[in-house]
């Protein structure tokens, strides 16, 4: 038989639970849940639990019923579809139809530090203005990333195929753009 979990067991005896809730409304017992709730729901689902897992069951279960109990509260429409899609997009926002051109703003003045390793934790703008300016070149930034991936992708499990010849030809491909006066 597979594992499943209380929450998949409290799930499953929702059913169940509206039969407690019934009782509840009528019997004014605060907690309907007891073992021999989750046993009838074991029997619907095709489980069996022992007395002492259904009895540490009991808390977790009564707090899904109280959730259940707060969903089934607000009262919905049958207009309102079913919360399946996330939009995180706020209610009456409006984006901007007309397109504008991209402005980068500059970073300042970047100052190339003795330590190569150090560009590390420097901005894309930053690298970028130090590549524009000259004092990096792409392939040298590719290849101290590459030796940081060769150090560090063992121990934080970060690299799943290191592609080291690939980067170097695109490195030394956007050089040779940069050279021409492409970008």
């Amino acid at each position: 038989m597979k594992h499943r979990s209380t929450r998949a067991v409290a799930i499953v005896i929702a059913g169940v639970f509206s039969l407690a809730l019934t009782a509840v409304s009528q019997e004014k017992n605060p907690n309907p849940m007891s073992p021999g709730v989750v046993a009838d729901g074991e029997r619907i689902i095709g489980l069996n639990f022992s007395e002492a897992k259904r009895d540490s069951m009991l808390g977790n279960l009564f707090d899904h019923l109280k959730d259940y109990e707060k969903i089934r509260s607000v009262a919905l429409a049958n207009s309102v579809p079913p919360a399946v899609l996330f939009n995180p997009i706020p209610a009456g926002f409006r984006f901007e139809k007309s397109k504008r051109a991209f402005k980068m703003s500059l970073p300042g003045k970047v100052v190339l530090p003795k330590n190569i390793e150090d560009l590390a934790f420097y901005s894309v703008g930053q690298l970028a203005e130090l590549i524009r300016n000259r004092k990096v070149t792409s392939e040298q930034l590719t290849r101290m990333y590459l030796e940081r991936l060769k150090k560090y992708g063992p121990k934080l499990h970060c690299v799943i195929t290191l592609t080291e010849d690939l980067a170097l030809q695109e490195a030394k491909r956007a050089d040779a753009e940069i050279a021409k006066g492409k970008c």
